[in-house]
């Protein structure tokens, strides 16, 4: 005998399922990924809402530790646009596999609350001058864009400027973790940090 599936779009029992899809995902587990995915198909999901929060999951949870993950959940969900159901569900579960499979991280979501928050708190400082540009005779007087290092002049392509406004102390946000692609980032953080440091150090 086929028990009814217990669905309500709108209520509670959505916001139950969508949570229990999404953290299958975090947690890696396809298989329970899947499950909840089909129980909402099965409940009269709208798979676009799910396409949607399979992009939010790629982004919010895997990031650049896998960068292909997002273009696998758009490429899922336009292919559902042009199949449509049931066929371009299918799309939409080879997504939902992959995600689940990827490396993990929320390192670019971290990030990018600290600079919003900072940005909240810091709204009224200017750039620093030297990056500023300076159209008139005036701006240039006042040392807008004076001092500019123009990155590509540099033997290494990198000028190791200060690019937050005066006075605000430098933070550091994003830390990618040694998982997934964000391994080969880390390397380029860890990279320009040790050259900017060198070229501060040059200039004192």
């Amino acid at each position: 005998m086929r028990r009814a599936a217990k669905y309500d779009k709108s209520g509670e029992e959505h916001y139950n399922l969508i949570s229990a899809l999404h953290k299958s995902v975090r947690g890696s587990d396809p298989d329970a990924a899947l499950y909840w995915f089909a129980r909402m198909l099965e409940g009269g999901e709208d798979p676009r809402f799910l396409a949607r929060r399979l992009t939010r999951m790629a982004v919010e949870d895997i990031g650049l530790a896998d960068p292909q993950a997002e273009a696998v959940c758009l490429d899922g969900w336009q292919t559902y646009e042009r199949l449509g159901s049931p066929e371009g569900e299918l799309a939409l579960a080879q997504a939902v596999v992959y995600l689940a499979l990827a490396p993990k991280s929320n390192a670019v979501y971290t990030a990018y609350k600290a600079a919003r928050t900072a940005a909240r708190e810091t709204g009224s400082l200017m750039p620093p001058r030297h990056i500023l540009n300076a159209p008139t005779r005036m701006m240039k007087d006042i040392g807008y864009g004076s001092g500019y290092a123009y990155d590509h002049d540099a033997e290494d392509g990198f000028s190791g400027q200060n690019y937050f406004p005066e006075g605000m102390k430098r933070p550091v946000w994003y830390l990618p973790p040694e998982r997934g692609f964000e391994r080969e980032l880390k390397k380029r953080v860890d990279y320009f940090a040790k050259l900017r440091a060198k070229r501060q150090d040059d200039k004192a």
